[in-house]
């Protein structure tokens, strides 16, 4: 279809038409193959093959000769790099004095230059199209008589000056929100104007609200959200519980983080006349309560999906849904979707149902109460949590047979002071408790996906799956060489990588190498994303699956809901576009990346706050990274990462062998891998520019 479309233009340039115009020039007739060509509209558009003016869509002009592309600054502003968005070059690279007056994002013109870098061909910055930054987040500074801004990013390499008359009420060490930044003369500085203020600097709530501006994350909801949500009813009237398939009476319990307040799906567990287990997955009904069009759904959609910082949660939905009516508290009746499996004893699907419902949880549980409960076989629905577990290892047993890679990445937990400063960090134990839990919505998530396949040749129904791509040849070549090195095997050419990671990660458990083998592993794979198109997913080896068991905090599991309840009533004049479906994909999958960033970089700013007074003790770390200029490090007992500098080592000189992945000690001989462990002193923590250094003490 899409070669057909770009055939019809490229034969008639001049064209000028409306989508229905175009199908019938392709004979396009039924609703399924007219979807299908909005879809490559839609997507043609995206790729600057077309420009939509109204309705109707026609070639783009022809692109100027011109070089345009976005500026990525490394290592302050000593070199950068300008991504194209036309043609066949790779990255230019711009060494720092041709970098003019661009700063980091921004959307630049780029000339040539004879010289090369590496494999990149050298340019130099001949023209500013756009600011990439609408905003700059920092710490507001005085130098003798004038103000400027030290951005928190290492990236914005020159300082912001700000003139007195501009600093609306910011007093020196204030974290800040600069903007209406110009840059004029590459021998001066850029100037702007403090937009906002954002709090004392190292203050808790500033550097929360800094975090999430940084992130282009909205943390304060508009007063029209607020008041329509205020309006929401928190009384279910009986004439909506008829609708449903009423559950309060069962044994429903939900099993949660302790300091969770957004409580999504529960649980329920029956053994049926057969002999067979009947599971309940019971998940909040959010779109009861926020339809499309409402103000509620249209920021929930901008928002994308819930972030979770150090100590703080800023929601996708506003608190009085999140954490009162929609989430499935103890004790109290709840709205939900309910996705009944009913399993043998193998747990091979025999049936299932998806139906609204009402709930009335019968126990709140943190995942530590019922590891306690696995473990000992008593305490509160201990026979309910039991068989649960029980199926759920069974269900994870077969997944992994079939090829789904079980990857470990370490996490920590935060204890906080009533003032947010970090008292404590703990690494992150994945038990039995949490495997219950996922394997449980995993199946749920199946399921739904698979429920809206084509049976006896129904038209497609545009849906949100939640894919993961194979891995890029490139990287699983260069991991196999990697692993080699460790001394282990891996075939890039194997025909079933999957199982064959899974079988080298089980090799390397409880191993000195566990940790980076997994890191490395989960860095040559795809990014899992939101598509209206299913390819699968590989990580998890399921041909269908989607996100359905978290509508409070990710939008694309509202999406879901609303779509599969419409397919469900067969109501399908309610049903999300596929533009609809394609936006909502592509902003979630964005979002979702930002909320990481943010989530890492709150993680990575409390590390450095407990780390700051311990200058000077040893800790026990495992090599993470080795470059040209230092060795990083990430200790044992919290996950900091920082970095040995080669010039902080005054008795040895280092030379980095690239191929064997480690660095030798010229004098000493000492060799260093990525994966050893070693002991390291802490010497520096520079918050400003959020960095931690170590030196060896091996």
């Amino acid at each position: 279809m899409k070669k057909e479309i770009k055939a019809l233009f490229a034969k008639s340039p001049g064209l000028n038409m409306k989508a229905k115009e175009i199908a019938k020039k392709l004979d396009v007739v039924d609703e399924h193959s007219y979807a299908e060509l909005k879809h490559f509209l839609f997507k043609l558009t995206e790729e600057c093959f077309l420009e939509k003016q109204g309705k109707r869509y026609q070639l783009v002009r022809a692109a100027s000769d011109k070089l345009i592309g976005t500026l990525q600054i490394v290592k302050d502003g000593d070199f950068g790099f300008v991504t194209l968005k036309e043609g066949n070059l790779k990255d230019v690279f711009i060494p720092g004095k041709n970098l003019s007056t661009a700063l980091d994002g921004d959307i630049v013109e780029v000339e040539l230059v004879d010289g090369k870098r590496g494999k990149n061909v050298e340019g130099k910055i001949i023209n500013i199209i756009e600011r990439g930054r609408k905003e700059i987040i920092g710490v507001l500074k005085k130098n003798k008589s004038s103000y400027f801004l030290a951005s928190d990013d290492d990236k914005i390499h020159r300082e912001i000056y700000i003139h007195s008359d501009n600093l609306h009420g910011a007093k020196v060490g204030d974290k800040v929100a600069v903007t209406n930044i110009e840059w004029k003369t590459k021998s001066l500085n850029p100037e702007g104007i403090v937009k906002e203020v954002l709090g004392k600097a190292g203050s808790y709530d500033a550097e929360i609200a800094s975090i999430a501006r940084e992130f282009n994350i909205t943390y304060k909801f508009p007063k029209s959200v607020l008041k329509e949500a205020e309006q929401i009813s928190d009384v279910i009237p009986p004439a909506e519980i008829k609708k449903r398939t009423d559950l309060r009476n069962k044994t429903i319990i939900t099993i949660d983080p302790e300091d969770a307040k957004d409580f999504d799906d529960a649980v329920s567990v029956d053994i049926l006349d057969n002999g067979n287990y009947r599971v309940g997955i019971h998940i909040a009904d959010v779109s009861h309560y926020v339809q499309p069009g409402t103000a509620i759904y249209n920021e929930a959609l901008e928002r994308g999906t819930s972030v979770y910082l150090v100590g703080k949660v800023i929601p996708m939905l506003p608190e009085k849904l999140s954490n009162r009516i929609c989430s499935l508290v103890p004790n109290e009746d709840r709205l939900t979707y309910s996705v009944f499996v009913e399993l043998t004893k193998l747990s091979k699907i025999v049936d299932y149902q998806i139906e609204k419902s009402v709930i009335n949880s019968k126990r709140r549980f943190t995942y530590e109460e019922v590891q306690e409960i696995i473990e000992t076989g008593t305490g509160d629905f201990a026979y309910e949590i039991t068989l649960l577990n029980k199926i759920s290892k069974s269900l994870r047993a077969k997944r992994m047979k079939k090829g789904s890679i079980n990857f470990f990445s370490p996490e920590v937990v935060f204890k906080l002071d009533q003032d947010g400063v970090p008292v404590e960090i703990k690494i992150k134990e994945v038990r039995e408790s949490h495997n219950l839990i996922e394997e449980l919505m995993l199946l749920a998530n199946q399921i739904v996906a698979e429920h809206v396949q084509p049976k006896q040749n129904k038209i497609i129904v545009p849906f949100v799956y939640r894919i993961h791509d194979l891995p890029d040849k490139e990287k699983i070549t260069e991991f196999a060489r990697f692993v080699r090195s460790l001394g282990y095997h891996f075939d890039p050419n194997a025909a079933n990588k999957s199982k064959q990671f899974q079988a080298l990660l089980d090799e390397v458990k409880g191993s000195e190498e566990e940790a980076v083998v997994n890191e490395i592993a989960i860095r040559s794979m795809a990014k899992a994303i939101y598509s209206t198109q299913n390819i699968g997913h590989y990580g998890l080896g399921f041909k269908y699956y989607t996100h359905f068991t978290s509508p409070i905090r990710r939008f694309p599991d509202l999406a879901v809901h609303l779509t599969i309840h419409n397919y469900v009533v067969k109501n399908s004049e309610k049903n999300l576009s596929l533009e609809e479906l394609e936006e909502i994909c592509d902003n979630a999958s964005a979002k979702e990346r930002s909320a990481v960033s943010a989530e890492r970089q709150s993680v990575k700013l409390k590390q450095l706050e407990f780390l700051k007074g311990k200058v000077g003790q040893v800790f026990h770390a495992v090599i993470s990274g080795i470059m040209h200029f230092g060795i990083f490090v990430e200790l044992s007992s919290t996950l900091a990462e920082g970095l040995i500098k080669f010039r902080d080592i005054q008795d040895d000189y280092f030379t980095y062998d690239e191929k064997n992945y480690c660095v030798v000690g010229k004098r000493s001989k000492k060799r260093y891998r990525l994966g050893d462990k070693v002991n390291v002193q802490l010497i520096r923590v520079d918050e400003e520019r959020r960095e931690i250094d170590f030196v060896l003490t091996d």
